[in-house]
C-alpha cells in the first residue's frame, strides 16, 4: 500500500551457516580421488618406503604374511601354490578393485588409440594403451588406497576376477583361504572388510566407476560385519598425508569407533 513501511525480513547469521551447510556437505561428502600422482611405480615405491614403515606393518592382506623391507615374505605354515611358484616369495601391489573393473570405461583399453602403436608398427589397447593416453586413469591406477601387498602367487592366481561368496570348495593356496573358482574369488574373512571398503572409496571418489547392484550390496554388508581396524585407519591417514585427498569411507568408519 502507498506510503507503508516494507519490512524486510531478518536473515540471522545462523540461518546462513544452516543454508551455506547443506549445500557444500554433500560435494564435501562426495570426495574425489587421487590428483596428485600418475605414477603406479612411484605408488609402490611410496607404500614400500612411506606407509608401511614399521615390521609389524607389513602383512599381505589375504594370506596375513609377513613381509621385510626388501619384499620378501615369510609364507605362513601350509601355504601351497600349485602355479607361479616363483612369485609366491615375493610381495606384489595388489589393486583390489582390478584395473580392468575401472580401466574398461576408457575408450583406449576397449578400443585402443591412433597413438598406440608399438616398435613393430602394430595397434595396440587394453592397460598399456590407457596407461598412456588417459591422465585419469593413471591417476586411479596409482590410487595408494586401492593398493595392498598380497604374495604374488595369490595376486597372480586371483588375476581381474570379482570377488563373491562361493559354494564350498578347498583353497587353491592351502592354509591361506583365498577361494578361486569359475573366475569368481572369495576371499579369507580377514580381509572382507578392507576390500570392501576399497571398493566403496573407489565408486564415491571416481564417477565413471560403478559397481553393480549385487556386488554393492556384497560389499556393503562386508563394510558393517567387519569394521576397521586401528592400523587400516592409521594407513588410511598416511595416504592422505601423501596423496592428499580423504577418503571419506574410511574416515567416517574410523571417526564411528573413535580410531
Amino acid at each position: 500500500m502507498a506510503g507503508q513501511k516494507v519490512v524486510k525480513p531478518r536473515v540471522s547469521l545462523l540461518s546462513l551457516i544452516v543454508v551455506v551447510f547443506s549445500v557444500s556437505t554433500p560435494l564435501a561428502m562426495a570426495g574425489h580421488g587421487n590428483t596428485v600422482n600418475q605414477s603406479f611405480n612411484k605408488a609402490k615405491k611410496s607404500l614400500e618406503r612411506e606407509i608401511y614403515k614399521r615390521s609389524a606393518e607389513r602383512r599381505t592382506i589375504y594370506c596375513d604374511a609377513p613381509f621385510d623391507s626388501k619384499k620378501n615374505i615369510k609364507l605362513p605354515k601350509g601355504f601351497t601354490t600349485i602355479k607361479h611358484r616363483k612369485r609366491a616369495t615375493r610381495v606384489e601391489w595388489e589393486h583390489v578393485v582390478p584395473a580392468e573393473n575401472f580401466g574398461r570405461s576408457f575408450s583406449e583399453w576397449r578400443e585402443g588409440d591412433a597413438q598406440c602403436v608399438n616398435s613393430k608398427g602394430k595397434l595396440f589397447k587394453g592397460r598399456k594403451c590407457a596407461s598412456k593416453m588417459s591422465e585419469e586413469y593413471r591417476y586411479m591406477q596409482a590410487d595408494m588406497y586401492n593398493l595392498y601387498p598380497a604374495v604374488g602367487a595369490v595376486n597372480a592366481t586371483r588375476s581381474n576376477y570379482n570377488f563373491e561368496m562361493l559354494p564350498t570348495i578347498n583353497s587353491r593356496f592351502g592354509s591361506c583361504d583365498m577361494r578361486i573358482n569359475k573366475r569368481k574369488v572369495q576371499p579369507p574373512e580377514a580381509s572382507r572388510g578392507v576390500i570392501a571398503r576399497s571398493y566403496l572409496y573407489m565408486e564415491q571418489a571416481y564417477p565413471r566407476y560403478n559397481m553393480s547392484r549385487r556386488q554393492r550390496q556384497m560389499m556393503s554388508a562386508w563394510d558393517k560385519q567387519y569394521p576397521v581396524t586401528k592400523w587400516e585407519c592409521e594407513r588410511g591417514r598416511r595416504i592422505e598425508q601423501l596423496q592428499t585427498n580423504v577418503n571419506n569411507i574410511l574416515l567416517s568408519r574410523c571417526q564411528a569407533l573413535g580410531i
